[in-house]
């Protein structure tokens, strides 16, 4: 295990030496410590490795992720995951707005609870929330999964293209072209896989959860629909 002091050692020496570890590395396991809400912990890494952060962080914690495993054990910012390649990343607290934008792999395990837009413009992550999130969420995510294990604020889905959307509680609206649609016997796996992954599945079974998806209504113009757009 590598111990890190943020506090001490500063920021820019970590992402460095994170960033350093191509490849296969012997360096696996790392631990930070005092990182009090800072700015960008953990970004761009590109290695098999795990990463634990002991406090909250601020903006864009373990944004563009990629193979690493990262928990924070605490809260997170604003953008934490944002545009997450592969891997995973896990909060053990609560997220701030847009968590996992425009993530691409990957998946995202927050178990609080996360605030407005969350997943929003989501393009193949899977995001996993064991509380509520806020409103805006998966605004214009063309595809990947969201779990909520809640409820979900106004406007859920607006605009949405492929993605897929599971909330075990109540919405309480929907954004345009966003519907309510079947749950087929492969969405019942794939929540059950997902509710695994993310360490939900003592709170919750599939068979709890409502899925959302688009209507295909504005994919094409239609002057019908102008309002909409």
């Amino acid at each position: 295990m590598q111990t890190f002091d943020l506090e001490t050692e500063g920021l820019r020496a970590l992402n460095s030496q994170l960033h350093a570890l191509k490849g296969q590395t012997n360096l696996t396991a790392w631990e930070i410590v005092n990182p009090k809400g800072a700015h960008a912990i953990a970004v761009g890494l590109d290695a098999p490795i795990d990463v634990t952060v002991r406090g909250s962080t601020g903006y864009y914690c373990a944004g563009m992720n990629k193979q690493a495993t990262v928990r924070v054990a605490g809260s997170a910012g604003p953008g934490v995951a944002e545009n997450m390649m592969s891997g995973t990343v896990i909060v053990d607290g609560d997220a701030s707005q847009y968590a996992g934008a425009t993530g691409r792999g990957g998946l995202l395990v927050i178990k609080g609870n996360a605030s407005s837009r969350c997943g929003i413009s989501m393009k193949g992550i899977s995001i996993v929330v064991h509380g509520n999130i806020g409103h805006m969420s998966a605004f214009m995510a063309q595809s990947g999964n969201l779990v909520v294990l809640g409820n979900a604020g106004e406007a859920l889905g607006d605009s949405l293209y492929e993605a897929r959307i599971f909330v075990r509680g109540s919405v309480k609206s929907l954004g345009a072209d966003c519907i309510e649609k079947e749950m087929r016997p492969e969405h019942y796996e794939l929540l059950e896989d997902l509710l695994k992954r993310g360490e939900a599945d003592a709170k919750a079974k599939p068979e709890e959860f409502r899925r959302y998806g688009s209507a295909r209504k504005l994919y094409n113009f239609n002057i019908d629909n102008a309002s909409s757009y």
